[in-house]
């Protein structure tokens, strides 16, 4: 070999890079863990909420030594930026996909036009939306091309209107009006994503992931290791619509007036059951019956809003009060056009507003009545701030101060010079809550600084002045896709994680010794050297480690040593031949070169298109394997070739590439494969024939929500549980559909059901997650709180650890995007063999043999999906063991076409005489190969944790199958497909 000096000085390099990027890792580590430690000391487990007060505590510890130097090159604050990053598997966070209302965007640009024809094109391109892979813009385009008549996007009352009058004039056509649409609605969008970007770097997590998916308005947005999932969802999703009202005085009679005739009128309109009296004795039935009580007797009839509202206390600038659980009904009553027509003349126009809960807790609400107009535009918009700090009140509490600009300064003097004036409140409000409504006590306020307070915790504050600082949404996001994972659940998918890969990586080491004695340990060393470089580049391009990762990477050690067995065999091969040790090792690395780069160049063509298609954890999987293939490539020709050299140029040094209990073994084999081919047809064609039949006639695939849309959660009790049980339970709170089954151990069960799968929102989310809380109590400790069944903060064992959620929409996409994976992985690797073989008979050997892989595996996960105690949904995760399965199946398949080609060359066709000489040298290779790898992939299936198994039982199926279709299927197709014509010319 060549340049050996380069090689070790390139080795020496490559491994110091590794060790020094792997360095901030530890170093973080062990800070973190002292941190853990110093939080324990100070707070004992009896002192209640002590898991929130050690995290405070240890972000306070962390904070304080942030900048302290460590080992004389870096500190806490900038080791942290620089450690592996781990993903939601392994960490806990959040994971989500918004996706901004172009709709919303469109209706601004028109200047929310009342027009029919734009607003029927919006109408249709919802419905189109549901069923097409179109963009929104694409449909509305196309739906307005269908029934503008006369009508043109340039006319003055949609987009040639005054805010687009520099770019779009009534002369334009639609189709010179179209990309400038198209330009604005991507600004919009590129809008949203700084926006966005900004509320992240304010919201304090390390290492948040934020980015664009092309054209389609989606934005991703990964949030590791945060704790207060809620807080994390309402910062993405909130539009930040601030707003100031004037209020209406309470003492003002068209009030009374308007409430006597709607109750009167809603008598007529609604059903209302009289309520059964409630024995417990709360706030609410106080106030209740205080009203109850009142100057009028009521109690006799059936009033359904004096039923409902309570009158707001004296003093304030509410109109009514009412409980949080009658507020949808009481707004449905004042939105009827029947009780809006009700609404004397001075009124007509009034904006009925909730005020936000103070806390979880509450039970009672104010309801305000805010000075509206016909447009229903506010006094002062948001747009006016121009700063935005999270302060303290004059009492000590925490507070928002804000600072307008010069147009905002002069609208709120205006603003609080008639409200001093008319004895009214201001409201202000955001994203259509009034977060508090003072009065004006000493005239108009001038300089533009106004104050929020209300009963808010600090967390609240930051929130609220980042989302002002950072400006709104330009149109509302909706997340249609959202993955959230407990710590406690992240830190035992690292236990499990790592377990699977010490076993594995023990089972490996262990057998390249037992088999190949020093040789073995050779390709050890190489080995240990790769895992170095595969975690120092990882963290080098600041990747992300994620559970499928790990699997990754132990499937590259199964990989890895696939190219130490090719270059071991062969050179058994030259030293039997007679050859010297050093012409046999230098031989035998020559001619086992090219199995080693076809094997590993279709295994990345695959991986590749996986990090294309994928996404999060899947992308995470394909990365440690693309990187694991280079890596392992540069260890096993180099390392392992320079070990060797350097032990077989000392004197009297003995390599002989075995052990005695392996010695002689698979050599001189003379088995007729081809004879054997039609029996290997009939086995096969049966195998896929009740596999087909349990797709199309049997209980075919389970699909995840991955590919139907949904929500599942991960939820885990103290003791175990009846799944069919819970399951009546919850069909009859969310309706047929909902699917309940073990998940790992008898005490931990995944839940999914469809309930409003195409309802957007997080007030779905939570009320999901409140019907479970109520369902499921009666299987949870005494005492268990919602708070503490939801996801929450490390060290809790019971309640929901994750629950993802994917929308009908996006899961059309995952569906197209896994089934294009599948077709292009195909495609790109009958074009690669055509190319490297230059026969299309053994490409169709090899892509005969994929499809027989894959559709053995789509059958059994058929036939035993509800009876295997695990997970065998089909989703992105099943996707990628697919994809594997066909890099494997491939692997094996070039190896032995390889060999076929090498020995055509040199010794002819002869009636397939030597195409069956070629599959027996190869056959040691392929089961030590075979083997390795499936016990790697049983570590992982038994250590690994239970997200992983289903994900390890398709590539278990898949080796074991791909095993036997390189030999029995893909060569003795090959050969078939080889004519009379061909063969002769062969001979």
């Amino acid at each position: 070999m060549q340049n050996k000096g380069l090689i070790k000085l390139f080795a020496l390099l490559f491994g110091l890079v590794s060790i020094y990027q792997l360095s901030y890792t530890f170093i973080t580590n062990k800070v973190e863990k002292e941190a853990e430690v110093f939080a324990a000391s100070r707070i004992s487990e009896a002192e209640e909420d002590y898991i929130s007060k050690r995290e405070a505590l240890e972000a306070s510890y962390l904070d304080s030594i942030g900048n302290n130097t460590i080992l004389g090159y870096t500190n806490y604050n900038e080791a942290k930026k620089k450690e592996l990053n781990k993903g939601l598997d392994l960490k806990g966070g959040i994971n989500v996909t918004l996706q901004i209302s172009v709709k919303d965007i469109l209706k601004g640009l028109a200047n929310n036009t009342k027009n029919p024809v734009f607003n029927k094109a919006l109408a249709d391109a919802d419905t189109a939306s549901k069923n097409s892979d179109d963009t929104y813009i694409d449909l509305f385009f196309e739906a307005f091309d269908n029934i503008k008549g006369e009508t043109k996007l340039a006319s003055p009352d949609i987009f040639a209107n005054k805010g687009l009058s520099d770019e779009i004039n009534f002369q334009m056509s639609d189709d010179e009006v179209k990309p400038i649409i198209r330009r604005k609605i991507d600004e919009s969008v590129v809008s949203a994503f700084e926006v966005l970007r900004e509320r992240i770097d304010g919201f304090g997590v390390t290492q948040p992931n934020i980015q664009r998916e092309g054209n389609s308005g989606r934005i991703l947005v990964e949030l590791p290791g945060a704790r207060d999932i809620n807080r994390a969802q309402d910062l993405l999703s909130s539009t930040a619509q601030l707003e100031f009202w004037e209020t209406y005085k309470q003492s003002n009679p068209s009030f009374s007036t308007f409430l006597i005739q709607a109750n009167e009128k809603l008598k007529e309109i609604v059903d209302v059951k009289k309520p059964e009296p409630v024995k417990e004795e709360s706030e609410l039935d106080s106030l209740l019956s205080d009203v109850a009580a009142d100057s009028l007797d009521l109690t006799t009839q059936v009033n359904p809003l004096y039923e409902l509202l309570i009158p707001a206390n004296p003093g304030t600038h509410a109109m009514f009060r009412a409980a949080i659980k009658d507020t949808a009904t009481i707004g449905s009553y004042f939105r009827m056009p029947e009780i809006r027509r009700l609404l004397p003349a001075d009124i007509q126009f009034v904006k009925f507003v909730w005020e936000r809960p103070a806390t979880e807790d509450t039970e009672v609400i104010d309801l305000y009545a805010l000075k509206s107009n016909r447009e229903g535009v506010p006094r002062i918009s948001g747009d006016v701030v121009s700063d935005a700090r999270d302060d303290f009140d004059q009492f000590g509490k925490p507070a928002v101060s804000m600072t307008m600009n010069t147009k905002g300064a002069k609208e709120w003097e205006q603003l609080t010079g008639d409200a001093y004036n008319n004895q009214t409140g201001i409201a202000i409000v955001l994203d259509n809550k009034v977060y508090t409504a003072p009065g004006v006590s000493s005239g108009p306020i001038s300089g533009g600084r106004s104050e929020i307070t209300g009963n808010f915790t600090v967390n609240e504050t930051k929130d609220i002045s980042n989302v002002l600082r950072a400006g709104k949404l330009p149109a509302s996001a909706e997340i249609i896709q959202s993955e959230i994972v407990g710590p406690s659940l992240g830190q035992e998918a690292i236990d499990s994680g790592f377990m699977s890969f010490l076993i594995a990586m023990a089972i490996v080491l262990l057998w390249m010794i037992a088999y190949y004695g020093k040789a073995g340990a050779f390709a050890d060393v190489a080995l240990l050297l790769n895992i170095l470089l595969i975690f120092g580049v990882l963290t080098s391009l600041n990747a992300v480690l994620t559970l499928p990762g790990i699997a990754g990477i132990v499937l590259t050690i199964g990989m890895s040593v696939d190219a130490n067995v090719l270059i071991f065999e062969r050179i058994k091969e030259e030293l039997a031949k007679g050859k010297g040790k050093g012409l046999a090792v230098s031989d035998g690395f020559g001619n086992a070169l090219s199995s080693i780069l076809d094997a590993n160049i279709t295994t990345g063509l695959t991986a590749i298109i996986l990090f294309v298609f994928g996404s999060g954890p899947i992308k995470g999987f394909a990365t440690t394997l693309l990187i694991g293939i280079l890596t392992s490539l540069f260890t096993a020709i180099f390392i392992t070739r320079l070990l060797i050299d350097w032990y077989i140029s000392g004197k009297g040094r003995s390599l002989d590439f075995s052990t005695s209990l392996t010695k002689g073994l698979f050599q001189n084999l003379s088995i007729d494969f081809l004879a054997k081919r039609k029996i290997s047809y009939v086995i096969s064609g049966i195998l896929v024939l009740v596999g087909l039949a349990s797709l199309f006639f049997g209980p075919g695939l389970q699909q995840g929500v991955d590919f139907v849309g949904g929500r599942s959660y991960t939820v885990r009790f103290e003791q175990a549980v009846n799944p069919s049980e819970i399951a009546s339970e919850l069909n009859d709170v969310f309706g047929s559909g909902t699917n309940v089954k073990t998940f790992g151990e008898a005490n931990q069960i995944k839940i999914t059901t469809p309930y409003k799968v195409d309802v957007e929102g997080i007030e779905v989310d939570t009320e999901i997650q409140d019907k479970l809380y109520t369902s499921l109590q009666k299987y949870l400790p005494d005492g268990t709180s919602k708070d503490a069944f939801a996801i929450g903060s490390e060290g809790k064992s019971i309640g929901i650890l994750q629950s993802v959620k994917v929308g009908p929409t996006i899961a059309d996409d995952i569906k197209n995007n896994a089934f294009l994976a599948i077709l292009g992985s195909l495609a790109v690797v009958f074009l690669y063999i055509l190319i490297r073989f230059r026969r299309w008979q053994f490409s169709l050997g090899a892509v005969v043999a994929v499809f027989h892989d894959v559709l053995i595996v789509l059958g059994v996960f058929s036939i035993f999906g509800k009876i295997m105690p695990f997970n065998m949904e089909i989703d992105q995760a099943f996707i990628a063991a697919i994809l594997t399965v066909i890099g494997y199946s491939l692997n094996d398949t070039v190896v032995v076409f390889d060999r076929i080609r090498e020995t055509l060359a040199e010794r002819g066709w002869k009636g397939g005489e030597n195409v069956n000489s070629a599959i027996n040298s190869t056959l040691g290779r392929t089961l030590n190969t075979s083997l390795t790898t499936l016990v790697v992939l049983l570590a992982i299936f038994i250590f690994g944790g239970e997200s992983l198994r289903g994900f390890m039982f398709a590539m278990i199926v898949g080796v074991v199958v791909g095993t036997y279709s390189s030999v029995f299927i893909a060569t003795p197709v090959m050969f078939d497909a080889l004519s009379k014509k061909i063969t002769k010319v062969l001979n």
